[in-house]
């Protein structure tokens, strides 16, 4: 790839900082989502170990000489590095030899078992996280407003433009994959079919060896996509699926399904808010359900029109709400912060909650429509009241509402901000 062709993505300046600071770098990530284009932008040379060529040659050649996949201008591209797990070790040998950063970048789109990696690779080999593409990389958001300037209390109020409905139901539907940017949207949800199929079909499978009941893996998908965006339990899922499929898979099995989908980064979950803050409140430790991306939940669930999506509004709403918490956690890691969800035995919920590195925590609700403004900053306000008031906690540092059908992007009489998803840049 020209890098003339590259698109920039938010996490090149973290895989730069990583780069001067650490031997080499792992960029993990669902596939598909620009790891392997983001690496050689990065990158002066490169092996591929899935590459088909000569029957698989780079990943024979790994297993016969490592130190010869090793070879080649630094930084070193060693893409799909998981094809053969001791290239891991390898290569921190190789950064234990030199004192040199930046040797090697890694991609990975499954986490491998341990078995046959030796040791962690810590402070030797910095992981990084990669998502599909955020509005902001695709071009589908006007970045008018900065989410790290917004958790520092300031915005400049402007217009933002109108936004159509069915074009928010689009971009739920195309998703953030890079290789689709400009499809035809019936093209895109095909594309996001296939990518789904050779993950259960092909990838689970490669993982580890173990040969798994496809069927109920797609069932337990399924469930995923119809409880995206809930903190919904292992247990809620088993019944969901007996309930909506008429199958029964036991909470064991679902376990370990649920693993799988997180070591090939199908599944993205957003952590319970649990920080200092919040101390004397007992918080529920339930994790976000999210898919990779809410193109998935789409596909999973046979919507494949911006139409169908519009016609079930509270399908429309979790899906809206993932599309804004993927955005927001690839902006807010961008400078240190961190994305959560928070959710007490008080029956109390934020949508998403940022904690910030100096211990400042931001709370977000999301609202699609205009309508439901008043309410999600009310619901702000209250808890914030009740925190100051009665419970003596740390209070927000920011409130703000997250939107999707709104023109401007301005801060309220009462101090909640409202900024449009599709004005947001990290």
């Amino acid at each position: 790839m020209e890098h003339k062709e590259y698109l920039p993505r938010i996490i090149d300046s973290t895989v730069r900082l990583y780069l001067s600071t650490f031997g080499a770098v792992c960029i993990e990530g669902p596939k598909w989502c620009g790891k392997t284009w983001t690496s050689i932008h990065h990158s002066r040379s490169r092996v591929f170990l899935s590459d088909p060529v000569g029957n698989f040659q780079n990943r024979r050649l790994a297993e016969i000489s490592p130190d010869l996949i090793l070879e080649g201008d630094k930084p070193r591209l060693i893409d799909e590095w998981q094809e053969f797990p001791p290239l891991w070790d390898a290569v921190r040998h190789a950064v234990d030899q030199s004192p040199e950063k930046g040797q090697f970048i890694l991609t990975g789109s499954s986490t491998p078992p341990h078995k046959g990696i030796l040791h962690s690779g810590a402070g030797r080999i910095a992981k990084l996280r990669m998502r599909p593409m955020s509005l902001f990389e695709s071009g589908d958001s006007s970045g008018r407003v900065s989410l790290q300037d917004l958790c520092q209390g300031h915005i400049t109020p402007c217009f933002t433009g109108d936004v159509d409905l069915r074009h928010l139901a689009e971009l739920i539907l195309r998703g953030g994959w890079p290789e689709i940017l400009g499809l035809p949207l019936e093209k895109a949800v095909q594309y996001t079919l296939n990518c789904l199929d050779a993950i259960i079909d092909d990838d689970a499978f490669r993982l580890d060896g173990i040969k798994r009941n496809t069927a109920k893996m797609r069932l337990l998908l399924r469930s995923l996509a119809r409880n995206e965006s809930t903190a919904v339990s292992n247990r809620a899922l088993k019944n969901d699926i007996r309930d909506a499929d008429a199958e029964d898979i036991d909470v064991e099995t679902i376990a370990g399904y649920l693993d799988i989908f997180e070591r090939v980064f199908v599944t993205d979950n957003q952590l319970p808010f649990s920080e200092g803050p919040l101390s004397s409140v007992r918080r529920k430790k339930a994790v976000k359900r999210h898919l990779a991306d809410p193109s998935f939940a789409c596909a999973l669930l046979q919507i494949t029109t911006s139409k169908a999506l519009i016609d079930d509004l509270d399908t429309f709403a979790f899906l809206f709400e993932a599309l804004c918490e993927r955005d927001l956690k690839i902006y807010a890691e961008s400078f240190g912060g961190r994305l959560y969800h928070y959710q007490d035995y008080k029956n109390r919920q934020i949508d998403a909650v940022i904690a910030l590195p100096g211990g400042q925590w931001c709370a977000f609700e999301i609202a699609l429509g205009a309508s439901e403004i008043d309410a999600a900053a009310c619901k702000l306000l209250k808890l914030q009241k009740s925190l100051q008031q009665d419970e003596k906690g740390k209070p927000m540092s920011v409130m703000c509402v997250i939107c999707g059908m709104a023109s401007a992007a301005y801060q309220r009489p009462d101090g909640v901000f409202v900024v449009p998803v599709t004005a947001l840049k990290n």
